[in-house]
């Protein structure tokens, strides 16, 4: 069995793993993951016990109980990069020894559930409402530094995709990826699904002008005239297609549910989300713990 050297696998002196600085004790098997370090708190404030609470760097760690059921949250900071580092950890601080440094013999399977914010790029999604990421699609290319999993990647999707909207092949090829279909429909029954896309930045990737021109100034009114499947392509964010994949190639459950606060054809914005995502975060804790 493959012993994991110290260079690939980092546990600090104090049996912590390197960015998260938590120890395999201190995660539970139902983890939310939230983007803003602060989030952490509003997260933890409806736990019933507060177990441990662990903060480094943008990785802030809150593990507690909610109704009876032990829960994690974490802050992952922004973008696909950032969940490689979380995703990985994660799974490391459930399935791997770290006497050892050897994978388990019995897996620990987790459930993650991230919630955060996007902009909408659908009338079916407007200011204040909730999208479910049924499907991710990764402008990153991060899965694509991965050994292929069977099953992971919908390579039609991402022909379809391609073809429609004449991706840039200077571009990252676009990956696509299922989220948990029971996360799904039991956390977001009555939410908005659809296509989530991933963009590794928050400007050009996304189809913003500021003062550097986007590639393809035409490519968000191909993305939003876009169907495959019945499915349309609903909103932008940064995070959801990687762990949708990474959790699917490690064996966990993945699903990102996004609170809409940027209107990106009507060019609305709004600011003060604070009572809209409290009100997400409430109903994402019930509907997980039941």
């Amino acid at each position: 069995m493959r012993k994991i050297p110290p260079s690939e696998l980092i546990i600090n002196s104090d049996g912590t793993i390197f960015h998260l600085h938590i120890k395999p004790s201190q995660l539970a098997d139902k983890v939310i993951l939230v983007g803003d370090p602060s989030r952490v708190d509003t997260v933890a404030a409806l736990f019933d016990h507060i177990e441990c609470n662990v903060q480094n760097r943008e990785f802030h760690t809150i593990t507690g109980t909610f109704k009876g059921s032990r829960i994690t949250c974490i802050s992952h900071g922004i973008g696909t990069d950032n969940i490689d580092i979380v995703a990985t950890e994660l799974d490391a601080l459930a399935n791997i020894d770290f006497d050892t440094r050897e994978v388990k013999c019995v897996l620990r399977r987790l459930t993650l559930v991230r919630i955060g914010t996007s902009g909408g790029l659908q009338p079916e999604c407007p200011i204040g409402s909730y999208v479910v990421a049924r499907r991710s699609v990764g402008f990153d290319g991060l899965l694509n530094f991965y050994e292929p999993h069977d099953g992971v990647m919908d390579l039609d999707f991402e022909d379809a995709f391609c073809r429609y909207v004449g991706w840039n092949k200077r571009l990252p090829r676009p990956y696509a990826v299922l989220a948990d279909e029971e996360l799904v429909e039991r956390l977001g029954f009555d939410m908005v699904k659809g296509v989530t896309i991933s963009a590794p930045g928050f400007y050009g990737p996304q189809g913003r002008y500021v003062r550097l021109k986007p590639v393809d100034e035409e490519l968000n009114r191909k993305i939003e005239a876009f169907e495959y499947g019945g499915e349309k392509i609903m909103n932008f964010e940064m995070e959801s297609s990687a762990l949708a994949g990474l959790g699917k190639m490690l064996g966990h459950r993945a699903v990102t549910i996004c609170l809409i606060i940027a209107g990106r054809v009507s060019k609305e914005m709004n600011t003060d989300y604070k009572g809209s995502m409290e009100g997400l975060v409430a109903t994402v804790l019930d509907r997980l713990v039941k």
